[in-house]
């Protein structure tokens, strides 16, 4: 499979998505809707979303249907990172190349965004679904919702910043991490399966492989952090040391880290082992995890 190809087709599915659904620039209130196309069309990987219309894929499904869910995992990861770079947080100035919001606009207009594109990720998400029972879609709303707030992502982000200036062990920094990067990951691959039909084991199998990835896409941002070329980044590099953070590379070196990401992407691919071909694409997207260079 050429992943090089599928991630542009994938990509370009979900943009076009977000854009038709997001309110256009000119409508009022014209500043906060063009911080939010700012923000959410200025590229990125759109794993979140893809991982949802992979795992699908390889369950069996007709993943246009799951786009709109797809869309409101983007927009609250992107909500998510409105808020990380905002100077009380991570206090960055460059996302994805361009200027983070409350750098082109201003800190309150981010924060307006970025709790618009929370709520509005939970209006798309829980839009029905052709041959989805409500029941079903409730679970999958629900998860979100759960992997996205204190038992997930927004825990791991307090937890993360708890831990600035001190030390802590291998174990800790799994634990933060879980939640604040791998949580929404985890979610994704768990959403995808159930919203396009799996079976329970197959379910749990794919929730399974999103852990796994989700930790290796931790250590490989740890390892950029260090290694990686700010401008192929679109944003500064080094920041982790500047904020004494620890990381997998300040704990294990490099070297350790990365033995450690590759050992979780050969876990993630052995819970593919019962899947078909058509997970093919779930195959690739975990070594691009720690292939990549942004």
């Amino acid at each position: 499979m050429d992943l090089k190809l599928y991630l542009q087709t994938n990509q370009s599915l979900v943009d076009k998505a977000l854009s038709a659904l997001l309110p256009g620039p000119e409508e009022p209130p014209q500043r906060l809707n063009q911080a939010i196309r700012h923000s959410l069309l200025g590229g990125g990987k759109r794993l979140r979303p893809i991982l949802i219309l992979a795992c699908a894929d390889a369950v069996g499904t007709q993943r246009e249907q799951l786009l709109a869910f797809a869309c409101g995992m983007e927009c609250l990861h992107t909500y998510s990172l409105i808020h990380d770079d905002l100077p009380a947080m991570d206090d960055d100035d460059l996302r994805r190349g361009r200027p983070t919001c409350h750098k082109q606009f201003d800190e309150a207009t981010a924060i307006l965004a970025g709790d618009a594109l929370l709520t509005y990720a939970f209006d798309l998400a829980s839009r029905p679904i052709q041959g989805i029972s409500a029941d079903t879609l409730l679970m999958a709303v629900r998860q979100l919702a759960h992997d996205a707030g204190i038992f997930g992502m927004v825990g791991g982000q307090m937890m993360d910043l708890l831990a600035e200036h001190r030390k802590v062990d291998l174990g800790e920094l799994r634990g933060i991490h879980r939640l604040k990067t791998g949580a929404l990951i985890r979610c994704a691959c768990e959403c995808g399966a159930r919203l396009g039909g799996g079976t329970s084991d197959q379910i749990e199998t794919l929730k399974n492989y999103g852990a796994a990835i989700g930790l290796a896409f931790q250590i490989t941002d740890d390892l950029l952090d260090v290694t990686g070329d700010s401008q192929v980044m679109g944003k500064a590099t080094g920041k982790d040391e500047i904020n004494a953070k620890s990381t997998y590379p300040s704990l294990m070196g490099i070297e350790g880290a990365r033995h450690l990401a590759q050992e979780q992407i050969n876990l993630a691919l052995s819970h593919l082992e019962s899947f078909s071909s058509a997970a093919d694409p779930l195959r690739d997207l975990a070594r691009y995890i720690i292939e990549r260079t942004h």
